[in-house]
């Protein structure tokens, strides 16, 4: 027989013993019933005996909720509401619970559950014991454990044994049942159990000796009487709940000394071990995320701790993971999260104990079932983009290390590029080149990274420096390949000539092991176990339902067509900068330094041609990438440190001294940008000329990227004007040669604060902006954006001075101030100016969501990060309209 109460949708239903879990109708704790003011049906404690007994789905209809029915009665509640089969059962309402500790109570109790479940305490065929349990009203640590096997006797040992085939079990857990009841009901002092027990680890004979213990030092032997055990079991746990030690640990968890609870008496049914047990099961499983029963089954009789490593896979369940299914898809679409369950078997038929939505799920699981409800349509799509953060997007797209806690850390430096990798350290480009060809993993360590070391970049597996930010050379060249990086390891210290790296008093040699985490900062000792990154399919449902909802265009920041192809693939509407400078990297390098280094008009030229012949062939690729797609080509711009040959290295005396001329103090504020083109005259037309080149072949095969070409670091309304006349030449040099005439739209990049506050003028030149944020951060505050984030900014943090690095949240009201005012004046001269933001911020939630409050038409971030974007860019149009981080459009 069995009881369904009818419940309104919406109930949660919680373990009892779970920390955290959901209650239903949560009131005021610790109330007593009697109390109340409760419908006529509302127990008390001076009700009859039938009265203060309420079955698992009868306390809603008799108007008790989870105040009087405890967390676990009000769950049940909730299950048989949606039909789910449960464990025959009763609640005894905190306000009566003290009741139960009278044998007229219990003897009611006793037959109410005989008959719920159908069987009967004694029973040699069919046979039934009974468990006795607590639960508060609210989330509690503490509880007092489980007490099961109650009915059980010596006389009736045999015939239950028989049953069951295993006696070891049964007679394990009577003897916790019976320990307790003797040290809590019977008044047996504990350290004479303790002493007792010491020597007795067999089961069969600790019961025997607790219950002569019983007799001989308790108020009373141990009854064999179902009833009377009950009635002693709920004074044992109403006796323990009370005791000095629980009332400390309520008051140390901010909750009423006297909180009261309820008691549950359940059905505890006896079966052949080969159809019976319990066990838990989660309804997804770990690794793919799809709806897929996954956990333990257990023979025997139900225990709070089963020995480790007993359980045996849901598979082994007569009837398989079948008979958990209906339940799990149904707990599912009622709480709209992954579930875990916990349940007995008995005669080959499931019945539910607990359930609660599974407390820290997979993020796989959760992705998996948000596209599932969405699709069977319990969710609507913007619902489900709801449910995945942007963060946990990055997690999935990226390995992560597999941590137990006695790993050898390092060194903790910045987290530079999302990811995790193991290697052998190796301590040049050269040395990373020649490993990894042999098919080793490494990690390159070094002081810093420049455009030399790109290729070895490139093949290892991860990158960590001693110097440098989040918008260093070495982090943004790591975030574009998508390899994990570390910078501004403090305490890293990189000998090559001894082969060897210090981190702090610890010292390892190259070709040693490390193992480092992109995502923390954290570099370890040793090779550590790595997760395998991959998203499952439904994640890409989800950010096509993200694309839906988004206003905020994103795109990639990328310099070669291989990068282009991988942000295509993860959703990225074009390029919105491609850094000519990156294209001059590894092999190139030459290149642009014989630009730089030449020797007299006639050796610069000769340089020029031979730039504009290669830089030619990498804009035929990359542009042949975009296809028909928008793409911001970025003419020159680079601190001329990272293409200087370092002292020393020069090919003669004469380079060697032309290159120490052109060295500065601060090459972040030197000779780069426009200002370089304007001095080197002939560069940007160079670039262009290759530019418009390539684009007439592209456009030849059909393909007609829409081209925008970006002049950098102006401050100047002149500079600017003077650099478009450069590209506005080179289109008509192309158009005149090959009778193609290019369209494009000519922009620039707003990254000093001055080019910020004049940004009315600039566009009167210039048809787009995008917003260099690196930057405009770096010279708004003044800081190093190589330097400070180790040196200041986790000094600052710490002090409460910042929240995060300026370099990698954008600020507010600093630079993001001028950003707002920049899209203001510009909008004032050209309506419909295109504003984008291509600096480190493109990739980070917080600004995106501040970008698209300004109503900026996109943002353009690393290839990896693309899918962040897209959904950070979702979530902000999703918000209240008075949860915009930027101003109102």
């Amino acid at each position: 027989m069995s009881v369904t109460g009818h419940q309104e949708p919406g109930v949660p239903v919680a373990d009892h013993q779970e920390p955290g879990v959901p209650v239903a109708d949560h009131q005021e704790p610790g109330v007593p019933v009697a109390d109340r003011e409760a419908g006529p049906s509302a127990p008390s404690a001076t009700a009859g005996p039938g009265r203060v007994l309420v079955p698992y789905g009868q306390g809603r209809i008799r108007g008790l909720d989870a105040a009087e029915l405890g967390s676990h009665g009000a769950a049940m509640d909730g299950l048989l509401a949606l039909g789910l089969p449960v464990v025959p059962g009763l609640t005894v309402p905190a306000g009566a619970a003290a009741s139960l500790c009278g044998t007229d109570t219990a003897e009611a109790a006793v037959e109410l559950v005989e008959q719920l479940s159908g069987r009967r305490v004694g029973d040699p065929v069919r046979p039934l014991l009974l468990r006795l349990s607590a639960s508060a009203p609210t989330e509690v640590a503490g509880l007092p454990p489980d007490l099961a096997c109650l009915g059980f006797s010596p006389a009736r040992a045999d015939d239950l044994t028989a049953v069951i085939g295993r006696a070891d079990a049964l007679y394990e857990v009577w003897a916790g049942t019976v320990r307790m009841i003797a040290e809590y009901a019977l008044d047996v002092p504990a350290a004479v159990l303790d002493d007792a027990l010491l020597d007795t680890p067999e089961p069969r004979e600790r019961v025997e000796l607790l219950l002569s213990l019983a007799a001989e030092h308790g108020s009373r032997p141990f009854p064999d009487d179902p009833a009377q055990q009950l009635a002693l079991a709920a004074r044992a746990l109403l006796n323990r709940w009370d005791s000095p030690r629980a009332r400390r640990s309520r008051r140390a968890q901010k909750l009423p000394a006297e909180l009261a609870v309820a008691l549950h008496v359940q059905a505890l049914r006896i079966g052949p071990a080969d159809h019976s047990g319990y066990g838990t099961a989660v309804s997804r499983d770990p690794e793919s995320g799809r709806f897929s029963p996954r956990g333990a089954f257990f023979r025997g009789v139900r225990r709070s701790a089963p020995p480790p490593h007993t359980g045996e896979p849901l598979e082994r369940l007569a009837g398989g993971t079948a008979l958990l299914e209906h339940s799990l898809l149904t707990l599912e679409r009622h709480l709209r999260t992954p579930v875990t369950v916990d349940f007995e078997v008995r005669d080959d038929e499931i019945s539910l104990l607990a359930a609660a939505p599974q407390p820290r799920p997979p993020l796989r699981a959760a992705v998996c079932l948000a596209a599932d409800l969405a699709r069977d349509g319990a969710l609507g799509h913007e619902e489900a983009v709801r449910r995945i953060s942007p963060a946990q997007v990055q997690e999935l797209l990226h390995p992560q290390l597999r941590l137990t806690g006695g790993e050898e850390l390092l060194v903790r430096g910045l987290p530079a590029s999302p990811g995790a990798a193991t290697g052998a350290v190796v301590l040049s480009s050269e040395r990373a080149l020649e490993l990894a060809a042999d098919g080793t993993r490494v990690v390159l360590v070094a002081a810093e990274t420049n455009p030399a070391d790109v290729p070895g970049m490139l093949a290892s597996a991860a990158v960590l420096t001693a110097t440098g930010g989040i918008a260093s050379h070495a982090a943004v060249v790591a975030r574009g390949a998508g390899k994990p990086a570390v910078c501004g390891a403090e305490g890293l210290r990189v000998d090559r000539a001894a082969g060897t790296v210090r981190f702090g008093e610890r010292v390892l040699r190259e070709g040693d092991p490390v193992s480092l985490d992109g995502r923390t900062g954290a570099v370890y000792a040793g090779t550590l176990s790595v997760s395998v990154a991959g998203p499952p399919p439904e994640l890409t449902t989800l950010l096509e339902w993200a694309d839906d909802v988004r206003r905020l265009g994103v795109r990639v920041n990328a310099d070669t067509a291989a990068e282009v192809d991988t942000a295509l693939a993860l959703g990225a509407e074009g390029v919105g900068l491609c850094r000519t400078e990156h294209q001059f990297l590894g092999a190139r390098l030459p290149l642009i330094r014989r630009v730089l280094l030449a020797a007299d008009p006639s050796a610069r030229d000769e340089a020029l041609v031979a730039l504009e012949r290669a830089q030619h062939e990498d804009f035929r690729a990359l542009l042949t990438a975009v296809g028909n797609r928008p793409v911001t080509v970025r003419l020159l711009d680079a601190p001329l440190h990272e293409f200087l040959p370092a002292p020393g290295e020069a090919l003669d005396a004469a380079e060697e001294q032309r290159a120490a001329a052109l060295r500065e103090a601060n090459p972040m504020l030197g000779l780069r940008g426009v200002r370089l083109a304007l001095l080197h005259e002939r560069l940007y037309p160079a670039q262009a000329e290759a530019l418009f080149t390539a684009w007439a072949d592209v456009s030849a095969t059909g393909v007609r990227p829409q081209l925008e070409v970006m002049i950098p670091l102006v401050s100047l309304p002149e500079e600017l004007a003077a650099a478009a006349a450069y590209v506005r030449g080179a289109a008509d040099a192309v158009a005149a040669r090959s009778g193609v005439e290019v369209p494009y739209r000519l922009g620039t990049m707003i990254e000093t604060p001055r080019a910020a506050l004049l940004a009315g003028e600039l566009a009167e030149h210039a048809e787009f902006f995008s917003f260099g944020t690196n930057d405009l951060t770096q010279l708004t505050y003044g800081f190093s954006r190589d330097d400070v984030e180790r040196q200041v900014l986790a000094s600052y943090k710490e002090r409460g001075f910042l929240t995060a690095s300026p370099f990698a949240r954008l600020d507010p009201h600093g630079v993001g101030a001028l950003v707002a005012l920049a899209a203001e004046r510009a909008r004032e001269v050209r309506p419909g100016i295109k504003l984008g933001v291509c600096g480190e911020h493109g990739g980070d939630p917080e600004s995106i969501a501040f970008c698209d409050g300004l109503g900026l038409d996109y943002v353009s971030c690393s290839a990896h990060r693309v899918p962040v974007a897209r959904m950070a860019a979702a979530h902000s149009a999703l918000r209240e309209p008075d949860g915009n981080s930027g101003s109102t459009r």
